[in-house]
């Protein structure tokens, strides 16, 4: 099983300094700061994924890319603008999900090759067009025939994809998106794209199934899948599930879950193989809009929030594991929720992180450097390495799986 990170430009400083919490002066983003298979010990996925909407903008506006990163992708190509070690793959979609409001994809099939082969990726799916509705009941009076078009038109753009890459000769391996609104219809698709010659496929759309959905999904396909046909999870982790999907037939995902739990989730930020623990949120006084309100307002004092803040920060870094040291620094974090004006405690599920300390058993790279700082939930280079973290944790669980090196479905 192969996991695969979609790309959002995700990097860390090097040179942060946690204590002063500032970037060094000559910083320059893409040149010196660092991906995740830079700073861990070994890249924590098997491949990136990049989508073109991401990096050339969509109909919803520009991507995540400035002008002059766009124009080095292009010019450098994937693999050394990424800096990938070997055997670490670029896979290339087209991000769907951002033109999803539209009746159909504004790329074509063509643009889409294009974009694959001038930035020279190893793979790319065929260009697609999310089906946002799912029945196990294909008879149901709910079933909307834009669905069925969606997938229909799918289809085609695939066909196209396919014939072109053939006729360019292209070193990119064709990957068909397939689309569906049931069971039946998912495996339809993916009959449709091996007639076509596609061996390797992306199931797109799966993101909202439930996993019971996703499994009823996948026996269908199974049903008509070919020896040698792999099939790929598009947005889709659930490690605990992972050895069922393998037994039918999926040799790869993709996903940002481990990593954005570590700064958007309210409780799982700080994973281990054994459980998930709350992040210490430490926010930073100029960074947090209902403080700086409330100083603005005069009801807190500017001078005691700073105050607190360093008090916090200081009794986290001179944490030994003790009773009493971990009874001060929760009766720091307590002073801090209050003056921050927290709507909710946390210092229940912060007592639970401190006793176990899981930055301290960590063997990664990022954990052995920082410690106590990547359980400290404040700011985008603390959030980052803790969701480095997570994806180093998701490789270790994905080790233990039974499916954990099978990629010929």
């Amino acid at each position: 099983m192969r996991f695969y990170f979609p790309d959002s430009q995700d990097l860390v400083s090097p040179s942060y300094d946690f204590l002063r919490d500032e970037y060094p002066a000559h910083r320059v983003r893409q040149r010196d700061d660092r991906y995740a298979h830079e700073v861990l010990s070994a890249a924590p996925y098997h491949g990136i994924l990049v989508s073109k909407s991401i990096v050339d903008g969509s109909i919803k506006g520009a991507g995540k890319y400035s002008t002059a990163q766009r124009a080095r992708l292009h010019r450098m190509g994937v693999h050394r603008f990424f800096r990938l070690p070997p055997g670490v793959e670029a896979l290339g979609d087209n991000g769907a999900f951002n033109y999803v409001d539209e009746a159909v994809p504004p790329v074509t099939a063509a643009q889409t090759l294009d974009f694959y082969e001038e930035c020279g990726f190893d793979a790319g799916v065929s260009t697609d067009h999310v089906v946002f509705g799912f029945t196990e009941d294909p008879s149901s009076d709910d079933v909307n025939p834009d669905w069925e078009e969606r997938r229909r038109l799918t289809l085609r753009l695939a066909e196209e994809f396919i014939a072109l890459n053939r006729d360019r000769g292209s070193s990119v391996e064709p990957v068909g998106a397939a689309q569906g609104w049931s069971p039946e219809s998912y495996a339809e698709s993916v009959s449709a794209l091996q007639d076509l010659g596609y061996q390797r496929i992306a199931l797109g759309g799966m993101v909202p199934l439930k996993t019971s959905q996703i499994l009823a999904s996948l026996t269908a396909i199974a049903d008509v899948l070919k020896n040698g046909t792999q099939l790929h999870l598009l947005g889709i982790t659930r490690v605990e599930s992972m050895d069922d999907f393998a037994d039918l037939g999926v040799t790869s995902f993709d996903s940002t879950s481990a990593f954005r739990q570590a700064f958007m989730d309210d409780r799982k930020n700080f994973h281990t193989v054994e459980r998930a623990y709350v992040a210490l949120r430490v926010p930073q006084v100029d960074g947090n809009p209902t403080l700086k309100r409330a100083i603005l307002a005069g009801n807190v004092s500017q001078k005691d929030a700073i105050t607190a803040e360093r008090e916090t920060l200081k009794a986290l870094r001179s944490y030994d594991g003790s009773s009493m040291s971990r009874r001060i620094c929760l009766d720091r974090l307590c002073e801090y929720e209050i003056i921050c004006q927290s709507k909710k405690s946390y210092l229940a599920a912060y007592e639970e992180t401190l006793e176990a300390a899981p930055w301290t058993r960590c063997d990664c790279r990022i954990c052995r450097d920082h410690g106590v700082e990547i359980g400290v939930f404040r700011g985008t280079e603390r959030n980052k390495r803790r969701g480095f973290h997570n994806m180093s944790v998701l490789a270790k669980k994905m080790a233990q799986l039974k499916s954990h090196g099978r990629t010929d479905g």
